[in-house]
């Protein structure tokens, strides 16, 4: 592999001028000075956990630990109580854990279950976006426990927050099982080779022996600008959402084994309100690399985006602004420099669908796999439903493997024939498959939002069940009951429940206020583009309710009787403009 640059921060960023280092003029951000100073992420972490006079973390420390895999976060249903009692927030922590690819095994679950019970205050699991799993509510007494528990089972939350390469996402294909493995292996092994060199974490959380650090090659001593998503996916289902993420390695097969991966970079869906130098925007295609160069291009991509992207202003941060300011072509010559490839022409690949395939599917190993959806990925015991405990049934009994999906659902992988009836019963008996289940309940997604998450400006998670209630209603009043449209709503302009790659996206402004976006397509491949500012819950459903309607009398259907989305349809009908190039056409 080439040789990769260390990073050295400069005191401040020069501006754009001929070959090099592309850079932005002005004073660095605060959070290089706090990268700079942390001795490579260890910072006075430790310290403060035994600080037992506040349940948080001091200033730096609050930043730092997200490089660890936690978010300092409270409880915001009862933050006002405290306040009026002169107490200080009910502060705890929230941990991603480190999964590439969301493969987990049943003895794994069964002590994140056992964990989750004892050692949080919400007592629930719940599955991520990021196709991984969360602990919420963890106390300050509990941290170190809880990562002494996960490294037992041999699991960690090392680079899923912060300024570094986070985890990899791949797609969860339960039917081509071996180009799953072998797509599974490359996401594994970008993780890998990806994540930063600092022992700290095992210092800090493991009772490690302390050993200094020296460089870091690949991430650089200042880490990258802002967080980086990566991930590996299996056409024809996008199921891990392509254009929301930095770097992208789509599989491409021949005779059914893997060949190499057209590379597709600077996707992101975050954006701030009213900020118009901020935006969602699909990923580039820069073309087929073989197997033998991926690491390299994905080292050569990390460490382009570290030299050139913005340390000034974090919300021009992401590999996004930085192709959009320097240049595509700029960028993509670059990676094949540090690299030392050339990518070839694009090989063809189509994705016709995003979401889970729910239910028994038999792969072509003879195993058979069970997709359940789990709403909003909140794994907990509700009333008749107590999903908690049957998932930790299965799992006492499972002789294959969990698959975490990147939609919050979870797939029981590679059961075998005589096993397939004790899975299902203990799943029906559970509440985690049921036939009722719409087709729209199932294809709508939010965050986590209220109470834990500290952005959030309006509800998402607790709000989306009643949602689609409502939405249930207006598909069966307008005759379309069995159809339905990719719905997913975020508590803020974050990107978390991607609801920027949704048919209908509903981004928080306040409580109970939302704006609404229209026009992402089936494949994931389209920004929704706003439609309306600032409305409530019922003037989104009235909206929404004469949308329906139009969609289901005036659509179109194709030569082979195929109807016409309802994503498709806002655009041909001139009801919102289709967004090509987000820059451009997001806010005209």
């Amino acid at each position: 592999m080439s040789a990769v640059k260390t990073y050295q921060p400069l005191p401040a960023q020069g501006p754009l001028k001929g070959e090099g280092p592309i850079n932005v003029e002005g004073k660095l951000a605060d959070n290089e000075r706090l990268k700079r100073e942390s001795n490579f992420l260890r910072g006075t972490i430790e310290q403060d956990l035994g600080d037992r006079m506040t349940g948080g973390f001091s200033a730096d420390n609050f930043q730092l630990i997200r490089f660890h895999g936690m978010y300092q976060q409270d409880d915001r249903d009862i933050r006002a109580e405290r306040q009026k009692q002169k107490l200080e927030p009910m502060h705890n922590v929230m941990l991603r854990a480190r999964m590439p690819g969301g493969i987990i095994k049943p003895e794994q679950w069964l002590a994140i279950d056992k964990f989750a019970e004892e050692s949080t205050t919400y007592g629930s699991i719940r599955l991520t976006t990021r196709q991984t799993f969360q602990f919420h509510g963890v106390l300050k007494p509990n941290i170190k426990l809880m990562h002494q528990t996960l490294n037992s089972i041999g699991i960690d939350s090392i680079a899923t927050a912060g300024d570094v390469n986070r985890n990899v996402l791949c797609t969860s294909n339960p039917v081509e099982s071996e180009l799953h493995q072998e797509a599974y292996e490359w996401a594994t092994k970008i993780s890998e080779h990806l994540l930063p060199k600092t022992k700290a974490y095992a210092e800090i959380w493991l009772n490690g022996e302390k050993q200094e650090t020296t460089e870091e090659p690949i991430l650089g001593s200042n880490y990258l600008p802002r967080k980086f998503k990566t991930t590996v996916v299996i056409p024809p289902q996008n199921d891990v959402d392509v254009h929301a993420n930095d770097l992208n390695f789509v599989a491409i097969a021949e005779a059914g084994k893997l060949v190499g991966f057209n590379v597709l970079v600077g996707g992101g869906l975050a954006m701030t309100h009213g900020d118009k130098s901020t935006y969602p925007r699909r990923a580039d295609d820069f073309g087929f690399v073989a197997l033998d160069k991926v690491l390299d291009v994905a080292a050569a991509v990390v460490t382009t985006q570290r030299d050139w992207g913005n340390r000034v202003n974090r919300k021009n941060a992401k590999t996004k602004y930085t192709l959009d300011r320097v240049g595509v072509d700029v960028f993509k010559a670059e990676v094949e420099k540090r690299a030392g490839v050339e990518f070839s022409d694009s090989r063809p690949y189509e994705f016709t669908g995003r979401g889970d395939r729910f239910g028994w599917v038999k792969g072509i190993d003879g195993k058979h796999h069970l997709t359940l959806f789990i709403e909003n990925g909140r794994i907990l015991d509700f009333a008749g439903k107590p999903l908690k405990t049957g998932v930790r049934e299965i799992a006492k009994v499972h002789k294959g493997d969990f698959r975490m999906t990147a939609n919050q659902n979870l797939v029981v992988a590679g059961v075998e024939v005589a096993d397939k009836a004790q899975i299902e019963a203990l799943a029906v008996e559970h509440g985690l498959l049921e036939a009722s289940t719409s087709a729209q309940r199932q294809n709508s997604m939010a965050c986590v939002a209220f109470p834990t998450c500290p952005l959030a400006m309006a509800e998402a998670e607790r709000y989306l069940p009643g949602l689609v209630d409502d939405v249930e209603g207006l598909l069966a009043k307008h005759n379309v009951a069995d159809e339905h449209i990719i719905l997913r709503v975020t508590g803020c302009p974050n990107g978390c429940g991607r609801a920027m790659l949704a048919e209908v996206g509903l981004v928080g402004k306040g409580p109970g206020k939302y704006n609404v976006y229209l026009g992402g397509n089936t494949g994931g491949t389209r920004i929704p583009k706003l439609y309306k500012e600032n409305i409530d819950e019922k003037t989104i459903i009235s909206e929404l309710d004469g949308l329906i309607g139009r969609w289901a009398s005036e659509r179109n259907s194709d030569e082979n009787d195929q109807q016409e989305s309802f994503g498709d349809f806002v655009i041909r009908a001139g009801i919102v403009e289709e967004v090509i190039i987000s820059v451009r056409d997001f806010h005209d």
